[in-house]
């Protein structure tokens, strides 16, 4: 019978799962993405019926929070199918979404409707100009808009994740955190992950740590360390007066390894056991092989556990050891 509980061989227990349903983004983010993108061909993808029945493996062993991410999620045909689906599953305590918030004031209703009560939407300045250039394609008051939407449509809690490069948007620190603080947000600043390469600007250059981060917002406001989690990697503080979270996720500066409680689907099916690490279990596979055989899935994603490893590298020799792009990987 399979174990009902998902522990990797360091004693972690995995109870949080991100599923990324399309590496396709209406965006082309300078850090996340080359200009050109090449996409997977359609039949590479895992179709929504085989990203359900993978969410519905998880919840069974354990899982009790899934957040659906990309590419971006809403730009996949029928993607309402599975927020009802999944957010359907009973022994499910939270699904969310990361998404640009390009498509949000059209989906906020449906979202709120399957159960969504929380998302992450990726906003990196508050300069019109500077966001297009940063995301090549987007515009800015898009995004507002859809914040306010999802705000309207019942979204209880909408946190901005915020990934800062010295050269490039460093002087929209201060404007994110008081833009969050003046609409009752939370926010959360990324230092850059090194997953694929990038031309567009040097990485050792543009790193900026949470610790110069925090210095700079506590030149206007006065932070504290909070005991607020949301089971992800941000380490959260607090502004007097304010129920607004400021959260810093620093894979570089102050390693999480210890504490992971998560692993990450593809959007082709690959289990990834580490976001730092090549590490997969190819779940398609097992499905298409086995169609319909739970039990055969659920016991490939447990035996995959024991090679979870202990923590992250992402450089060999000042070079990224991970090739693929961020929107392979799902944010």
């Amino acid at each position: 019978m399979t174990s009902t509980r998902l522990t990797d061989a360091f004693g972690r227990q995995i109870t949080y799962l991100r599923l990324s349903v399309t590496d396709r983004c209406d965006y082309r983010c300078v850090y996340c993405m080359a200009e050109d993108m090449v996409f997977l061909p359609r039949a590479q993808v895992l179709s929504l019926e085989e990203s359900i029945e993978i969410c519905q493996a998880f919840a069974e062993l354990g899982v009790t929070k899934i957040r659906i991410t990309g590419g971006e999620p809403l730009v996949r045909n029928g993607i309402q199918t599975l927020f009802s689906e999944v957010g359907a599953v009973d022994s499910l305590r939270e699904l969310t979404l990361t998404t640009n918030g390009s498509r949000l004031s059209r989906f906020a209703p449906e979202l709120a409707a399957a159960g969504v009560k929380r998302i992450n939407v990726s906003l990196d300045t508050l300069d019109s100009a500077q966001f297009t250039e940063l995301t090549r394609f987007g515009k800015m008051e898009d995004v507002l808009q859809g914040i306010e939407d999802a705000k309207a449509a019942g979204i209880e809690r909408i946190k901005l994740n915020a990934v800062i490069l010295r050269n490039r948007n460093l002087d929209q620190v201060l404007p994110l955190v008081n833009y969050a603080l003046d609409h009752q947000l939370d926010i959360s600043f990324i230092e850059e992950m090194p997953l694929g390469e990038v031309t567009h600007h040097g990485r050792e250059d543009e790193f900026c740590s949470s610790a110069e981060l925090r210095e700079l917002i506590a030149t206007q406001h006065s932070l504290t360390p909070s005991d607020y989690q949301t089971g992800g990697p941000s380490r959260y503080w607090q502004v007097a007066g304010s129920d607004s979270q400021i959260g810093f996720i620093s894979p570089h500066s102050d390693n999480f390894c210890s504490s992971c409680n998560r692993v990450r689907v593809t959007a082709e099916g690959k289990l990834l056991l580490c976001l730092g690490n090549e590490n997969s279990v190819d779940l398609k596979a097992v499905i298409r092989r086995h169609p319909g055989d739970r039990e055969r899935l659920k016991q490939t994603i447990v035996d995959a556990m024991s090679n979870k490893p202990e923590k992250h590298y992402f450089y060999e020799d000042d070079a990224p050891q991970i090739v693929r792009f961020m929107n392979t990987t799902g944010g």
